[in-house]
């Protein structure tokens, strides 16, 4: 391999520019639960540790360190968007990270999605820019088959409402997702009727990260998987539901996080 395209290593006490962890830090952990929000890294660190250890909150990364069942389990805010998801792969890349689970939430343009329910991404729509800085746009933004299959056990041992398919990742919240309800209302002309289209396509939902994470983990060579809450209803409404996303988004979107991650670790042998 060229020198230029090894792996890069980060030393053990290598503080990280933004996510503010070193390798020593995460204490061995090869698994990184990705909330977009900082305040949800607590809560979801602590449904797998009700003792979890908080490492470190820089800009938008909040972290804490889980241990289950003997084995360490890192929580990492990416913050909103691609280019921050970006960052923070690169990042817990660096100090020895290798499975990556986002956990987050979305809009769903599908008619027979509801509210609260989860979606996993099996592959993604690349509407967004930072993941052109990783591959071609003829690169498919495509999820981990064995760690992505681990999250739908986990789902169905959960018994939560879930739907696998693909979402569409676009750059700016209003705009990109076809919302009239943005300061000017205005969409340019390229931008209507895109969620009719990406209906008849068969795509589930919108996010605002999910490409980036699975373009950047395939070509990184590392394992990504991504599960959203339904916040917002598109067919119906471009209103989020606070209700929903505190109450069954969060409950079902925890319990496929804890369910997912163990299946992942029991088939790999770490657990038993």
């Amino acid at each position: 391999m060229n020198r230029k395209n090894m792996p890069k290593q980060a030393k053990l006490n290598d503080i990280q520019y933004h996510i503010g962890l070193s390798k020593n830090m995460i204490k061995n952990a090869e698994y990184v639960l990705l909330p977009g929000d900082p305040h949800r890294a607590e809560s979801i660190a602590k449904i797998f540790d009700p003792n979890a250890t908080f490492l470190a909150d820089s800009r938008e990364h909040k972290s804490y360190l889980a241990n289950f069942k003997g084995q360490n389990i890192l929580v990492c805010s990416s913050g909103l968007g691609a280019p921050n998801m970006g960052i923070t792969i690169e990042e817990l890349a660096t100090i020895g990270i290798k499975y990556y689970l986002r956990v987050g939430t979305c809009g769903a343009i599908q008619p027979y999605v509801e509210m609260g329910d989860v979606i996993i991404s099996t592959g993604c729509v690349r509407l967004e820019g930072a993941s052109k800085d990783y591959a071609p746009i003829e690169y498919p933004a495509v999820a981990s088959f064995e760690f992505t299959s681990d999250i739908i056990e986990g789902a169905k041992k959960a018994q939560a409402p879930f739907h696998a398919g693909i979402t569409a990742t676009t750059d700016t919240f209003w705009q990109g997702q076809e919302r009239y309800d943005s300061y000017t209302g205005y969409l340019l002309h390229n931008k209507r009727n895109a969620m009719e289209e990406w209906r008849a396509l068969n795509v589930i939902s919108f996010d605002m990260e999910a490409s980036a994470l699975l373009t950047m983990a395939s070509v990184m060579r590392l394992d990504a998987a991504c599960i959203c809450g339904v916040v917002a209803k598109r067919i119906e409404s471009e209103k989020i539901s606070l209700a929903t996303k505190e109450g069954s988004a969060k409950s079902n979107w925890e319990k496929v996080a804890l369910e997912g991650i163990q299946s992942s670790m029991r088939r790999r042998g770490l657990i038993f």
